[in-house]
């Protein structure tokens, strides 16, 4: 069994996804005829679109319409993915590629429908690197709540104290202290100065080394 794991947030840790989902949700307020109030996609970062629908938004409470209008949301940013393409963020490659040659497990922890990572694994080809996925549809409690990451460290075999969360939403943060897990905040979506109740700060992964995990997973 390995000493620590790294559990991976996606959108914004992974990938740079917020112009390609920024904009998915104003084709589907378009077309659907719907506001979106000021500050919607910053208010509802690192959610589930089952919370940010009627919580953020305001649009419904019925649980059909949520996740009709959730589906068409994330169809809406595939198709941009497809089209457009996507990268993943400055040293992630690097970081990943340290990971897996010193034999550290790794998995993503996600409020992101599994459908979009797979879209984006295929695109940008680091699929390799990731040994579970956890998304969306694999949890009943969003960010807040701790269930994504401590299923991924069940996934990975590795106790949840043993576990660093790399994450860059405030929600994120949050779950990965609840599920009693070490945190490095990734400063792509928020100021650092924003993320204090992480561990410790980066602004891009490969800022990171061997020694410090080592140093966070208490080993």
């Amino acid at each position: 069994m390995s000493k620590f794991a790294v559990l991976f947030d996606w959108d914004g840790v992974v990938i740079d996804s917020r112009e390609q989902h920024e904009k998915s949700w104003d084709l589907l307020a378009a077309r659907e005829n719907l506001p979106l109030p000021e500050g919607h996609f910053e208010n509802g970062f690192g959610m589930r679109n089952e919370s940010i629908i009627p919580d953020i938004l305001g649009w419904s409470t019925d649980p059909e319409e949520i996740s009709r209008l959730a589906f068409e949301k994330e169809e809406a940013y595939r198709e941009l993915v497809r089209k457009n393409g996507i990268e993943p963020l400055p040293g992630v490659r690097e970081f990943l590629t340290m990971l897996a040659a010193a034999g550290i497990p790794t998995a993503v922890g996600s409020s992101t429908p599994r459908s979009n990572i797979d879209c984006a694994l295929e695109i940008t080809g680091i699929g390799e690197f990731f040994r579970k996925i956890i998304a969306a549809e694999d949890v009943t409690r969003g960010k807040p709540d701790p269930e994504v990451f401590l299923n991924g460290a069940k996934a990975l075999g590795v106790s949840p104290d043993r576990c660093i969360v790399l994450e860059d939403a405030h929600v994120g943060i949050q779950a990965a202290r609840a599920g009693g897990m070490k945190v490095v905040g990734v400063a792509t979506t928020h100021p650092a100065e924003s993320l204090s109740k992480a561990d410790l700060v980066v602004h891009r992964l490969d800022e990171l080394d061997l020694a410090s995990l080592r140093q966070l997973a208490g080993y």
